[in-house]
């Protein structure tokens, strides 16, 4: 009884890793380390695409805050982009002391990216393409929030209008 309830929860992270899980990637720091996905199991996940000159770069101070509030359960991570109106030109050395300077970041942030058109990278293309409770498709803007569960499956996206100490994303990471 005992080895068919291990080959079951194998099978089931198993699966779990497979192609409807965000646990398949690894992504590279503003520092350049590698980090995986899969070293989150068990957490709820927020991915966002950041830029320092953007409309909207005020909400690193929430998305800061969220991570404080709930780091015990919830992983932050921040993927700077250069999409959206040319607003992050700096590079990871750059952006990475804007965020310490103005906004205290201590939650992850990765190397800048692509999250849009030809070159995007294959986080955000998966991303993009997961079903959800809101919607699917293309990022349009900066700081986009991306929320998955602790299986690594997405749960729901919000738009860049919908900022990170919001009652709905608050209920969704709590």
């Amino acid at each position: 009884m005992k080895y068919t309830a291990l080959v079951l929860m194998i099978l089931s992270i198993t699966l779990t890793m497979g192609q409807n899980s965000i646990y398949q990637y690894k992504f590279e720091t503003l520092d350049g380390d590698t980090v995986s996905f899969s070293d989150f199991i068990g957490k709820k996940i927020l991915i966002f695409n950041a830029a320092s000159e953007c409309g909207f770069t005020s909400q690193y101070e929430e998305l800061q805050e969220l991570h404080e509030k709930y780091k015990e359960k919830l992983v932050v991570i921040g993927f700077p982009a250069n999409n959206f109106g040319q607003q992050e030109p700096g590079s990871n050395k750059e952006i990475a002391s804007f965020c310490q300077k103005n906004y205290g970041v201590t939650f992850l942030m990765a190397a800048k990216i692509s999250v849009a058109g030809e070159d995007i990278h294959p986080i955000f293309k998966w991303l993009c393409e997961q079903k959800n409770q809101n919607f699917t498709g293309a990022v349009k803007w900066n700081f986009e929030k991306f929320i998955l569960d602790e299986q690594g499956v997405l749960i729901t996206r919000f738009r860049s209008i919908t900022t990170p100490m919001s009652k709905n994303v608050q209920k969704i990471v709590s």
